[in-house]
Formats: structure tokens, C-alpha cells, sequence
């Protein structure tokens, strides 16, 4: 099937009320004219090795959750269990039957990046992916410690999507001046996503990306778009997350926590009541009403891809924006934990 007639039965079944799916709305991935969901699916948790155990039959439901409710969009990465959540996404759409309905995105670690390694790497993802093409190649951060110009790795990205390995290049985690640099590496192709951490507490994405991927007409992907939870009131003080990832993360300090807690927590909470959402679906729709940030939370079960689901098809009203986003605005974050 050609794009043009998967968009059209993205537009045309999703969205059929009459067959018991969820109406989802959808965005185009850049300037590609693909459309993707407005809620995606994070698929980090499938990897099993920070967020806990996960087995393949959880995954495979949430996927076909997801799928119901009209999410096309799946985002994982080769560092999520080192390949596990590939191997899982892979074997679940080709399972189910969905390959030309959903729009898959993986990521290449920062270690990867030298030219050789970029095709070497995609190629295994691919495999994992059980897929012919990948829709979206991210570099998943920059290559930080190893000294490899951004040119050679942009190289072997084009060539990928010249080969047919991949349609799109996308970035992730890189700074505005690299992301421009890395654009001015590419001649036939461009970059069509940021993914970047983006959420009610930690906004320095809109310093100077943001602005920028708006007048560029490139999509933020907005990983950790509920801050691991820390916008739903769930955690506090006194109660911070243990035995994973998040027992060392700063957000879920005490004094920040207590920041989110007294300052942030109580607004979320009272829109929440208004519109009879729950907090994660006001944190999830604030992002969206950003034109072209598409948040990919994750789901540990159907029922959250439910929650996250339903923070799509409605709006906050243009006061309740505002007033979330001084809350927002009012927080004192530091990063400075010891």
C-alpha cells in the first residue's frame, strides 16, 4: 500500500464510532505529509530491564490497545532492554495484522554513531522490527564521548533512507545548535522530529527549540511527557517512587517534589475535576495544545493506553492553559541534588 492510502485508512477506520474505536485526532510527522497520532506510544517499559519484568503478552496487548484507540504511532529504541522492545514491537504488529496501519519509530544510541555503525545498527533494528522499512530512524543522543563529526553520521542517515532502510531522520536529546548543524550536514533529505524531554515541570525545551521546530515545521516528539509520573499527584515528599529508575531522579528530590506538590499538584487537580479527566490527561492535552508536540507516553498496561488515549479529541479552554502554565511557571526546579 502506498502513503497516501495508508493516511486514508488512518482518516477513515480509526475514526469509525460505528465499528467501537475511539475517535483519535492526527498530525502530519514534520513536513511528510504522514500522519500520526496526537497521543503516541512509548515503548521503553517494554524493554524490562529499568521500569521492572514485562512480558511479551502485556506488550502485546497494549499495542492492540493502542491500535483500537486509533494510536499509529509507536516509538521504541535499541537501548530499551538491548533490543527486547524492538523484538516485542515487531512480533506484536506482525501478529496482529497492523504493519501499514501504525508508523514506527526507533532510535540509535549515541555509541553508534560512526558510519559504518549508523548502517550496521539500522539494519539490526529492522531485523528486530521484523519490518521492510523503518518510518522513522532517531539518533537516539549525540555522539557525546567518541568524537564523531555529525557529518559523517548524517551521511550514513541519508544514505539509509536511500537505500530504502528507513523513510525518515529524525534527532533526539540534541541541543538547537547541534540539530542545525546536523541539517546542514544532509542534501537530499532533512530532519523531520526532535524527541525531546518536555512536560509541565521540565519545559527549557521552549527556551530556543521549540521556537525553532515550529518555524521549521519539524514535530517535537515530548519523551517523559508526565515527567515518569511526577504530574499526576501520585508521588510526594513523603512518598517518592523506590526500586526503580526514578529513585534517583531529580524531579522526585523532596524539595522538588514539594515544589510540584503544593504549587502545580492542586491546579492539575481542580482542572482535572473540571473536566472530569484525570491529572494525566490535563498534563497530556497542555502538551498538545502546542501545535506540533506530540507526546508518547508509556503504558504499562491497556488500561493506560486507555487514560492516554483520552487526552486527545478535546481542549483545555485558552484561561485553564494559561493558568496551568503559570503554575507551571511558578515551580522552582533544581537539578542540584547533592
Amino acid at each position: 500500500l502506498t502513503r497516501p492510502v495508508i493516511n486514508a485508512i488512518i482518516d477513515n477506520v480509526f475514526k469509525m464510532r460505528g465499528l467501537g474505536i475511539a475517535s483519535m485526532e492526527y498530525v502530519s510527522l514534520g513536513k511528510t505529509g504522514l500522519k500520526i497520532s496526537r497521543v503516541g506510544l512509548g515503548a521503553w517499559q517494554f524493554g524490562g530491564d529499568v521500569w521492572g519484568p514485562y512480558e511479551y503478552g502485556v506488550a502485546k496487548e497494549v499495542i492492540a490497545k493502542a491500535y483500537e484507540l486509533g494510536i499509529n504511532f509507536i516509538d521504541t529504541a535499541a537501548v530499551y532492554g538491548r533490543g527486547r522492545s524492538e523484538e516485542f514491537v515487531g512480533r506484536a504488529i506482525r501478529e496482529l495484522g497492523i504493519r501499514e496501519h501504525v508508523v514506527i519509530a526507533t532510535k540509535i544510541p549515541g555509541d553508534w554513531h560512526r558510519y559504518d555503525d549508523v548502517l550496521k545498527a539500522s539494519r539490526r533494528s529492522r531485523e528486530r522490527l521484523d519490518v521492510d522499512v523503518i518510518d522513522l530512524l532517531q539518533l537516539h543522543w549525540p555522539a557525546c564521548w567518541h568524537n564523531v563529526p555529525i557529518c559523517e553520521t548524517m551521511r550514513a542517515m541519508e544514505r539509509l533512507v536511500e537505500d530504502g532502510v528507513i523513510r525518515y531522520i529524525g534527532v533526539s536529546n540534541y541541543p538547537l545548535q547541534l540539530l542545525e548543524a546536523a541539517r546542514a550536514c544532509l542534501k537530499r533529505s532533512d530532519i523531520v522530529s526532535s524527541q525531546n524531554r518536555y512536560n509541565l515541570i521540565e519545559r527549557d525545551v521552549e527556551k530556543e527549540l521549540l521556537p525553532y521546530l515550529q518555524r521549521e515545521g519539524i514535530t517535537l516528539i515530548a519523551w517523559s511527557p508526565l515527567a515518569k509520573g511526577a504530574v499526576t499527584g501520585k508521588y510526594g515528599p513523603e512518598n517518592r517512587p523506590r526500586s526503580d529508575l526514578r529513585e534517583n531522579e531529580p524531579v522526585f528530590y523532596p524539595d522538588n517534589l514539594r515544589e510540584i506538590s503544593t504549587k502545580l499538584i492542586p491546579v492539575i487537580r481542580e482542572l482535572a475535576s473540571k473536566y472530569g479527566k484525570t491529572p494525566a490527561q490535563i498534563a497530556l492535552n497542555w502538551l498538545i495544545m502546542h501545535d506540533n508536540v506530540v507526546p508518547i507516553p508509556g503504558a504499562k498496561n491497556a488500561a493506560q493506553v486507555v487514560e492516554n488515549a483520552g487526552a486527545a479529541e478535546w481542549r483545555l479552554s485558552e484561561d485553564d492553559f494559561r493558568r496551568l502554565t503559570e503554575a507551571s511557571n511558578s515551580l522552582v526546579i533544581t537539578y542540584v541534588t547533592w
